[in-house]
Formats: structure tokens, sequence, C-alpha cells
């Protein structure tokens, strides 16, 4: 009779087990913990801007001048291919050089954050299987990376903005909003790249492929005007949306409702598309490093 209770509450002990188990995988794979993930992350702000500067300073220990090689070398860049595309297209070099230096500025955080965001949880291994931390601390942390690149960078453009003589005004102030929108958009995607190439290892080589015929599609080194008529390629491309949120305000201009409306929509549907395949996958991430 003992040895009977004794194998019923083995197998009550069991299922409840079981059942915990399977309540738990549930539990991981709902909506709720996958926003629960990306809202905790965010309140990990200390942790993670402290990774991102460490990764920074890391990056050029023992360097003179530090991160500002980067603003250097894109100060370089942006005032060889301004003189020489400038003569090239025939275009006014105090319009031209203004307009390359804020496109570079754009493109060096979009590109950024892509080309990071696909080894965001490989390169965190060792934080993802031993630490238990939201996944989105370590994608919050490489956008903030390319955040303080960018800031660096501005300087380029302060430079720029002083030598011409250009002032923004009032349209600086949409600053604001497009760079929440950037901001928002770089989050989704590198936790959907991230998450895709922890899966996927060629992923990453493809999207730093597709960048590279990204850049020269996007109107960075030349200017919209330059194809006449067929600017419809240039208004179907989503990179120059984007672009546009950091460029228009910053050179005075007003931000097109074209590139609000693409913008957004591609902000909302983007994190909706990511949210649904990140509470699908988020419980995996820590095999797939491995």
């Amino acid at each position: 009779m003992s040895q009977s209770n004794a194998a019923s509450g083995l197998q009550a002990r069991l299922q409840a087990a079981r059942h915990s188990d399977v309540s738990s995988l549930a539990g991981s794979r709902s909506m709720a913990a996958a926003v629960g993930d990306v809202v905790q992350g965010l309140l990990y702000a200390p942790l993670w801007f402290t990774m991102a500067w460490q990764d920074i300073r890391q990056r050029y220990r023992r360097s003179t001048i530090g991160p500002f090689w980067l603003t250097l070398s894109m100060g370089i860049l942006v005032g060889t291919l301004g003189f020489l595309y400038g003569a090239l297209f025939q275009l006014p070099i105090d319009n031209y050089l203004p307009f390359l230096a804020l496109g570079f500025l754009a493109w060096g955080f979009i590109s950024g954050v892509i080309n990071e965001g696909g080894t965001v949880f490989i390169e965190a291994e060792t934080y993802v299987k031993q630490i238990k931390l939201p996944l989105s601390t370590f994608v919050y942390r490489i956008v903030c990376r390319n955040m303080i690149i960018f800031a660096h960078n501005s300087v380029v453009y302060i430079v720029v903005m002083i030598w011409f003589g250009i002032w923004p005004g009032v349209a600086a102030f949409q600053l604001i909003p497009s760079l929440a929108l950037l901001l928002a958009t770089s989050v989704w995607g590198a936790l959907l790249l991230g998450t895709l190439c922890a899966r996927f290892r060629d992923v990453p080589q493809i999207a730093a492929s597709f960048l590279q015929v990204a850049f020269f599609l996007t109107p960075i080194i030349w200017t919209p005007e330059l194809i006449g008529d067929r600017i419809i390629f240039v208004e179907v491309n989503p990179f120059y949306h984007f672009v546009e949120l950091v460029r228009a305000p910053l050179l005075g201009q007003s931000i097109t409702g074209l590139t609000w409306l693409v913008t957004l929509a591609i902000t909302i549907g983007g994190w909706l598309g990511t949210l649904l395949f990140f509470r699908l996958f988020r419980a995996r991430i820590a095999y797939w490093v491995s």
C-alpha cells in the first residue's frame, strides 16, 4: 500500500514538473514576455550605456585622440569626395559638401547598426549564457555605441556648417522626432537581425553585401536631382527617407510628408513583425549562440 502511494506521489510530481516546464516554455513564448524583455532592457540604461562607452574605449585603447580617429577619417573622406564629386557633378561646393557630410553621418549610423546588429547576440555569448539579463540589453548596447560614434562624427558637420555659414533655424527642431523614429527603427532592426543571425550565420555577410549595393543606390554621394524624371527610384528607397530624417532638418529644410509617412510605417510595421518573431524564438537564442 505504501509503495502504491509512493508511486502515485512520484507520478504526480513528474506530471507537475512537466506541467511547470510546459507553462514556463509557453510563458517564454508569450507576447507579454517579448514586450517585457524590450521594456526591461530599456530600464538597464546605465548598464548598456557603460558597456557601449567601454566598447569604444577598448577599441581605441592607448590611442592619443581615441574615437576621434573616426571623426578625422570621416572628415578627410568628406572633404576629398566633396571637392572631387562636386567638380564631376558640377555642383556648387557650398551646397554639395554639407549634403555629403550629413549623408555620410546618417549612413554611418544606419550601416553601423545593421552590421553590428547581426552579431549582437553572438558577440555577447558569454553574457547571454551566464547572466540573466533581458536580451534587448545587448541590442540597446550596440545602438548606443553607434549613437556615440554619430555624436563624435557630427563634429565634421559642425565644421562644415561654420565654414559655409549654414544656420538651419527652426527646421532643426524636426530633428527631435526624426531621431526618435531613427532610433526606434534601429532597435527593432538590430533585434530582428540579431535573432536571425544567431540561427543563420550567413546572414551578416548577406547584410554587408546588401549594404554595399544600397549605399550606391541611396543619394549619399549624388543628389536626387541628378536622375531627373527617375526620381521614383529615390522615393521607393527606404534608406533615402531615413537619411533625410537627419539631413533635411540640419540643412534647414522641412522633412517631406512622404518621408514621415514611409519612416513611420516602417517603424510601426517593423516593431510588430519583430515582436512576433522575437516572441517565437527568444528562448532559443541562448542555445543558438553556443
